[in-house]
């Protein structure tokens, strides 16, 4: 199986996915995933738009919102070729629209409720967040070893994956957790040796807020840790 690691546009840090694209445009990138997590459709438009002054020319993997209309799928497959799309279950956040004509393309982001294997088997399968599974692994190891079932049941098709502090902390929903969305050492991806190779998708996403810069050399890292596997 051939593995392929892409840097992310990402849009947690209000504002920061516009230096993203400016970034990807000046180091001129051809490949990268999408992740519009935090962008309603007026700030989607704004960036489907800059991409388009960019060099990127393939975007194999989008994080799909619930709030998503049909023709930005229609209009990411056509235009950059788009694989995967993952998204979050629909008891975290419902569909506004019918996403059937792509069920095929979508896989289920394991996130902090159990994985749903009904849920999971109506789309592509499981979009296998490492470090979401890994947080499992040390906080909650029943909804790790459910969630492991289910993976292994229904297959990946794409993953994330973001950094693992040695410390907890809350998020801003008051969840405790060890994962991260902002690399500060190399060292806090070591946790993915843990992990078989089969854990890991064709599609991977280098889910950081780090620079684009940054994200390439966490990509390197992470391709030497899969390698000595």
């Amino acid at each position: 199986m051939q593995i392929k690691i892409l840097p992310v546009i990402t849009t947690i840090t209000p504002g920061a996915w516009k230096d993203k694209v400016k970034e990807v445009k000046s180091s001129g990138l051809k490949e990268v995933a999408l992740f519009p997590t935090c962008l309603e459709q007026k700030e989607r438009k704004k960036l489907y738009l800059l991409l388009k002054k960019t060099s990127v020319k393939k975007i194999p993997f989008v994080h799909l919102r619930n709030d998503m209309e049909i023709w930005e799928l229609d209009y990411l497959i056509k235009n950059y070729q788009t694989k995967v799309f993952n998204t979050h279950t629909e008891r975290e956040r419902p569909f506004l629209y019918d996403y059937s004509k792509y069920k095929k393309l979508i896989y289920i982001e394991n996130t902090y409720q159990p994985l749903d294997e009904k849920e999971v088997k109506e789309f592509a399968g499981v979009c296998l967040d490492v470090s979401h599974l890994e947080t499992d692994r040390i906080l909650n190891p029943a909804q790790y070893q459910h969630n492991i079932k289910v993976i292994i049941k229904c297959g990946c098709g794409c993953s994330h994956i973001s950094a693992i502090k040695k410390e907890s902390s809350r998020d801003a929903e008051n969840v405790l957790r060890h994962d991260s969305h902002y690399l500060e050492n190399l060292s806090e991806l070591d946790y993915l040796k843990n992990y078989p190779l089969k854990y890991f998708a064709s599609f991977i996403a280098v889910e950081l807020e780090n620079t684009i810069e940054e994200q390439l050399k966490a990509k390197e890292y992470i391709i030497k840790l899969l390698t000595h596997h």
